[in-house]
C-alpha cells in the first residue's frame, strides 16, 4: 500500500526507516540533513549502506528539502545559495538511493510572480547543473499561497515546468491536500475532486505527479494558510479524502502524512488507519 509518513532522522538517516516500519509505513519521507541549517554534515557511510538495504522494503523512500531554500528569491546571494543548497540535497539523495526530492517553490519577497516564477526556473537550472552527475527528480510542492509564495495555483507550477523544459525528465510536482484547500481548491464531493483532477490534467498532467501529501487543514478553504491537522480532524472532510485514496489512477503515488506526532508516533498510526479504513469502505 502506498501510504506512510514523514521520519525524523535523529541518530541517523537509516533509523527514520527503523521508525517507519514501527509506525507501519509502507512510504516514508525524510530530510536528509538538519533542514534548519544551512550546512550539512557528511552523511555516515555505515548508515548510508544500511538506509539503501533497508530502503528496499518500502513501496517509496522519497526526501524533502530544507525549508530554508527561496528558488524565488530575488536577492543574488540568496538565489546563488539556494541553488547550491538544493544540487547539494540532490547529491545527498542520490547517494542514498533515494530518486525523488520535494521542494518548496519559494517566495518572489518583491516584485510580481510572473518574476518569482522565473527565477524558480533560473535556480532548478542552476541546481541540475550543480548535480548533473545525479538522476534525482525534483517534486515542486504545491503551496497554500501564504505571503508572496509561488505554487498556490496550478498555473504557477505548469509555467515554472514550461520554462525549465530542458529538465522536464527530471521536474515533477507534489500535492499537498492541506495547501491546495488553503489555497481554495474544492474537492469536499466526489464531483469537485473530478473537476479538480480534470484541472490538474489539464494544466500539469498525471505524468508529473510524483507524490501526495495527505494532511487535513487546521484552516478552512482558502484561508492561505499553512497548518496541518489530524486526518478528520480538520476542515477537509473524510469525504475528500476518500476520492483521493480511491482513485484507481493514484494507486502508484506514494502518499505521505505529515501531521502533528510524538515520539512514539502513535499518532501516524492513528491516522494511516483511518486513511486505509477510507480506502477500503
Amino acid at each position: 500500500m502506498n501510504l506512510g509518513a514523514h521520519m525524523s532522522i535523529a541518530g541517523g538517516v537509516d533509523l527514520a526507516l527503523d521508525r517507519g516500519r514501527k509506525a507501519e509505513c509502507s512510504v516514508v519521507q525524510i530530510f536528509t540533513k538538519n533542514q534548519t541549517q544551512w550546512n550539512s554534515r557528511p552523511l555516515n557511510e555505515t548508515a548510508v549502506e544500511r538506509f539503501r538495504f533497508l530502503k528496499h522494503s518500502f513501496f517509496s523512500v522519497f526526501a524533502h528539502a530544507s525549508y530554508l531554500i527561496n528558488l524565488a528569491s530575488p536577492a543574488p546571494d540568496l538565489s546563488a545559495k539556494s541553488a547550491a543548497a538544493l544540487a547539494d540535497e540532490i547529491k545527498r539523495c542520490s547517494r542514498l538511493g533515494i530518486d525523488r526530492l520535494v521542494v518548496h517553490p519559494g517566495s518572489f519577497i518583491t516584485g510580481d510572480e510572473a518574476g518569482g516564477i522565473h527565477r524558480i526556473a533560473e535556480s532548478l537550472k542552476r541546481a541540475f547543473d550543480l548535480s548533473a552527475e545525479c538522476h534525482v527528480s525534483i517534486l515542486l510542492e504545491t503551496t497554500a499561497g501564504q505571503g508572496t509564495s509561488i505554487g498556490y495555483r496550478f498555473e504557477h507550477l505548469r509555467d515554472i515546468l514550461a520554462e525549465a523544459e530542458q529538465y522536464s525528465g527530471l521536474l515533477g510536482v507534489c500535492i499537498d491536500t492541506c495547501h491546495i484547500f488553503a489555497a481554495g481548491y474544492n474537492f469536499s464531493t466526489p464531483s469537485l475532486y473530478d473537476e479538480l483532477k480534470e484541472d490538474f490534467i489539464l494544466k500539469i498532467g498525471l505524468s508529473r505527479l510524483g507524490a501526495v501529501h495527505i494532511n487535513d487543514s487546521k484552516r478552512g478553504l482558502g484561508s492561505r494558510i499553512d497548518r496541518h491537522e489530524h486526518i478528520g480532524r480538520g476542515m477537509i472532510g473524510l469525504e475528500s479524502f476518500k476520492s483521493i485514496l480511491t482513485d484507481p489512477d493514484l494507486h502508484s503515488i506514494p502518499m505521505c502524512l505529515e501531521t502533528p506526532k510524538g515520539k512514539e508516533m502513535e499518532e501516524d498510526r492513528k491516522n494511516l488507519c483511518v486513511l486505509r479504513g477510507l480506502r477500503s469502505n
